[in-house]
């Protein structure tokens, strides 16, 4: 039996992966990988330099005239592209992958001056400047002991293998992302996408449900309730039948319409919260479901909805899906996280890229700062574990 488990969430791995442990030799690939990267250091580092002098300081320079500020601001911009070009050659011969940093967010406003104090504040690039100045005389030693143990053979694996370390904490140190917040606003940028797109999505399902559903059903309660007033002189009987007839289409057009508006979110969860909310759902499951809710308070409304609508989509996958004979749904708050637990006694065999909607549920989690967990074993059971960030309800919007 073979046991499927899938994780979506925050995660916190570190902002560069290291050169990982391998089984070398003294004169294996790597050895002449950072041989390589050692010799290269000196004409790199001195374009770097030449840039750096000419370009920055020429700004800082010149910083009390009109054009200092703006010369240097575009400086540093192009230092970017050198720490970019720094990190490819690091990833390329010495094995360290470290994450780009994130692009510099618009100007607020928009305008030459917040164009200007965004650049002249960009930490990445200051960084990247100090890194190209402290490189030059590094550059010149390290291409002078990789020529002279290339000459003298024997000592050249441990020389290399001592500078290049040397050379990767200080790749590390100067060129990775500024800090987590950095990382956080990058993840804050991919989140809002996420959110945005689902966003639209709903809008757009609404909308087809309102065109194809319940509009189509009025424009021939419309047409049907007119030809009733055409005959309802000439034909009585057949007029009071087109009448029954519209009155049963009434009927239908307003369940249509009851069931798109608990879609968009539903009155129960908005009036008695989230225990007699997702009893109603469990009692539409196709198995019988127990529903423990342990909750002192209510959560924020856009929790208690991402929340709603989690386990809804997740019962509707253990009726179509699971083939299960029963299954269960467990709220409960543990300090600042509100948690989810939904288990079937199904086939089992669940994956986030499955094709049941598991992949979306995960994403809408992971914009809320939320974690999403699946555990699915071929024979089952399926076992589905949600963390939400626990809100606070606010106090004059419900109880």
């Amino acid at each position: 039996m073979t046991e499927t488990t899938d994780t979506v969430g925050r995660a916190g791995d570190d902002r560069s992966r290291p050169l990982p442990p391998v089984r070398r030799t003294a004169f294996g690939r790597h050895t002449w990988k950072e041989a390589a990267y050692l010799l290269s250091n000196f004409p790199v580092v001195l374009l770097g330099f030449i840039y750096v002098v000419v370009m920055v300081v020429t700004g800082v320079a010149l910083s009390v005239t009109v054009i200092g500020l703006p010369l240097l601001a575009v400086g540093l911009a192009g230092a970017r592209g050198l720490g970019r070009a720094e990190r490819g050659r690091a990833r390329l011969l010495l094995g360290v992958e470290v994450e780009e940093p994130s692009p510099l967010p618009p100007p607020a406003g928009g305008g030459f001056f917040p164009w200007l104090w965004t650049r002249l504040k960009d930490p990445v690039g200051w960084r990247t400047v100090l890194f190209a100045f402290v490189r030059l005389p590094w550059g010149v030693l390290t291409f002078a002991l990789t020529l002279v143990c290339l000459i003298l053979l024997p000592l050249l694996p441990v020389v290399v293998r001592g500078l290049a370390s040397a050379d990767r904490a200080m790749v590390r140190g100067l060129l990775s992302p500024s800090d987590e917040l950095e990382r956080r606003i990058a993840e804050l940028e991919s989140d809002r996408g996420v959110v945005v797109d689902t966003a639209a999505a709903d809008l757009r399902r609404i909308e087809r449900d309102l065109h194809d559903g319940a509009q189509a059903r009025l424009v021939a309660l419309a047409m049907g309730l007119g030809l009733a007033k055409e005959k309802l002189l000439e034909d009585p009987e057949a007029a009071a039948a087109m009448v029954d007839e519209a009155h049963g289409e009434v009927k239908l057009a307003l369940q249509e319409l009851r069931d798109l508006a608990r879609g968009i979110h539903p009155a129960v969860l908005t009036d008695r919260g989230l225990d007699a909310a997702l009893s109603s759902i469990a009692s539409r499951c196709t198995v019988p479901v127990r529903v423990t809710v342990d909750l002192d308070e209510r959560p924020a409304e856009a929790i208690e909805g991402i929340a709603y609508f989690t386990v809804s989509e997740l019962l509707q996958n253990v009726s179509k899906h699971a083939r299960a004979r029963s299954a269960s749904v467990e709220v409960w708050r543990t300090k600042d996280r509100l948690l989810l637990q939904v288990r079937d006694d199904g086939r089992g065999g669940a994956r986030l890229d499955g094709g049941t909607g598991m992949a979306g549920l995960a994403e809408r989690l992971g914009a809320v700062d939320g974690l999403f967990v699946l555990e699915s074993p071929e024979g089952g059971p399926t076992t589905v574990t949600a963390e939400l960030p626990w809100r606070p309800r606010h106090p004059a919007r419900g109880r």
